[in-house]
């Protein structure tokens, strides 16, 4: 896969309000976390962008996302949850897109999720 464009406005909200303390990778877990956590707005409706060995979801199934997943599953990647076979599910956050009528907000902080992972950069 190509390298994403670098883009200097997300890498500096990245930098300044969402990792600007973090010290090593614990830390900027938390940072995303919360982030997250304060600009997503739920439940929203996306769609599966990429197949996860991890996930039951398939490229182009929409789901309904109802929140983040507890703090002690996003240690080392960022997941959300949804409905699942009647119960709740987390899945990695960089396999869904926001569609239909999401608001700005939500969509551009999931949007910072996907760059950042497209970037190359780990927790």
């Amino acid at each position: 896969m190509p390298p994403i464009k670098k883009d200097p406005k997300r890498d500096e909200r990245i930098t300044l309000e969402i990792i600007v303390d973090a010290n090593g990778p614990e830390e900027q877990a938390m940072g995303w976390y919360y982030y997250l956590e304060d600009k997503l707005h739920f439940p929203f409706l996306a769609q599966c962008i990429a197949d996860r060995a991890i996930s039951p979801l398939r490229k182009r199934d929409e789901t309904e996302i109802l929140g983040m997943a507890p703090e002690s599953e996003c240690q080392h990647e960022m997941f959300v949850e949804t409905r699942w076979d009647r119960r709740t599910l987390a899945v990695p956050l960089a396999q869904v897109k926001p569609i239909a009528k999401t608001d700005e907000e939500t969509r551009e902080a999931v949007a910072d999720w996907h760059y950042w992972v497209a970037r190359g950069y780990e927790l």
